[in-house]
């Protein structure tokens, strides 16, 4: 893990943003431990780390959720900025390392012994998970970690803009590229896909009917298709009608809500600051499909709960992941509908959230269950960073897809190899 630089885990971090990272901040004004734990009686100290949700009102949420649990005193490390990673795994090293984290399942953690396996506290209630969030923390049919959020992304556009140019929400890629050309003007961008485009990488390769990795773990995105949508990308990235330098990511509505563009990527998580500033011109949207073998697409991020192994307590993390993630319904649909919209990973929950029955997240959720596609266990950072070489190489400079993507086969072969012989 130490061989990984800091910019890597950072672009992950935007790349994998799925709950909206605060806009400003350094590392030095993480928040301190001062989610004060409830009844301490046990004498026991945990500290969890979390990275910094754009919505207002999380960081208190997390505290208090913390402040209401006896078994344990649990303090919050709440990291802003825009590399939660680099923070966390660099500590993860250290004797300060946290007990308990926020993170994406990611089998290299598993590999390294660094995640506990959570199989006991989860199994009872299994079946009330969403089963595509069981099967992308599970491995050898072990479950290492406890969803708490799911994110959809997807595009987000100004309806009154889309009729005004006379434009139906495209279908294609192609015809995206030409909705942008047309929805540019003197003052507003057709599209926003980010401002470094990684956050649009993984839906590319699924509306192009292609995978980060297949079922057995092998390369599944070098297909013809990708290397049709990456084409396509390049048109978009010099056709002057895509927002490059929007003054906040994706994951913040300011580029749609301030009429910096048409159209924006960005997760269901900013739906209701889209809702507030916007009303009812909004409408939502898959990645389109991407060439003959392709169908509309939408990426599901989302962040997860996992117990360091490492660390000094790991049955006490346990009992208050599990106390939190899996016995209290009442905070977990707290944490998933009262900030942001995020869909609750347990069945159960999303079932009866009112918030996600009408309107616009109920097509969220629609989009979701229709086009959703989840992380693969076996795609690790090393090949999101070769994945977002193929985009710096050939969207942004030019270059060959085909030659591209053969450079980046070969960090991932050498990864995969590592990882399952």
């Amino acid at each position: 893990m130490s061989a990984m630089s800091n910019s890597n885990w950072s672009r992950r971090s935007l790349f994998r943003a799925a709950a909206g990272m605060a806009a400003a901040g350094t590392l030095a004004a993480c928040g301190g431990n001062n989610g004060r734990g409830g009844g301490s009686g046990s004498g026991k100290q945990l500290v969890q780390y979390f990275h910094a949700y754009g919505e207002a009102g999380t960081e208190q949420a997390i505290k208090r959720y913390a402040a209401a649990y006896h078994g344990a005193h649990v303090s919050t490390q709440w990291i802003t900025g825009s590399n939660f990673e680099s923070k966390l795994f660099a500590s993860l090293l250290t004797d300060n390392a946290p007990d308990l984290f926020e993170f994406h399942p990611q089998y290299q953690l598993i590999k390294s012994g660094q995640v506990a396996d959570l199989t006991d506290i989860i199994e009872p209630v299994k079946d009330d998970f969403n089963q595509a969030d069981i099967a992308s923390h599970t491995m050898d049919g072990k479950t290492y970690g406890i969803r708490m959020i799911d994110d959809p992304q997807f595009f987000f556009y100004r309806k009154s803009m889309l009729e005004k140019a006379n434009i139906e929400p495209p279908t294609t890629l192609d015809e995206l590229i030409a909705a942008a050309a047309k929805l540019t003007t003197s003052k507003v961008k057709g599209l926003f896909l980010g401002n470094d485009l990684h956050a649009v990488i993984q839906p590319l390769f699924y509306a192009a009917g292609a995978d980060t990795l297949d079922d057995k773990n092998r390369i599944a995105y070098h297909t013809d298709g990708v290397v049709t949508g990456l084409k396509g990308l390049r048109k978009l990235f010099t056709s002057g009608d895509l927002l490059l330098d929007a003054p906040a990511d994706f994951w913040d509505p300011s580029a749609l809500n301030q009429g910096l563009c048409a159209i924006q990527w960005c997760g269901m998580w900013a739906m209701p600051q889209f809702q507030k500033t916007l009303g009812d011109d909004l409408g939502i949207m898959p990645f389109p499909k991407v060439g003959d073998a392709g169908r509309p697409a939408v990426y599901n991020g989302g962040w997860s709960m996992f117990v360091n192994a490492k660390g000094k307590n790991v049955d006490a993390a346990k009992e208050y992941v599990k106390w939190l993630w899996i016995d209290q319904k009442k905070y977990q649909e707290d944490w998933a509908l009262s900030y942001g919209f995020h869909i609750p990973p347990r069945t159960s929950i999303a079932r009866s959230a009112t918030k996600l029955k009408t309107g616009l997240p109920a097509e969220g959720v629609k989009l979701f269950n229709d086009y959703g596609h989840f992380d693969r266990i076996g795609w690790t950072q090393a090949m999101i960073t070769a994945t977002e070489n193929v985009f710096a190489d050939c969207v942004r400079k030019g270059g060959d897809p085909e030659a591209a993507l053969d450079k980046a086969d070969k960090t991932v072969d050498a990864e995969l190899k590592k990882l399952f012989g």
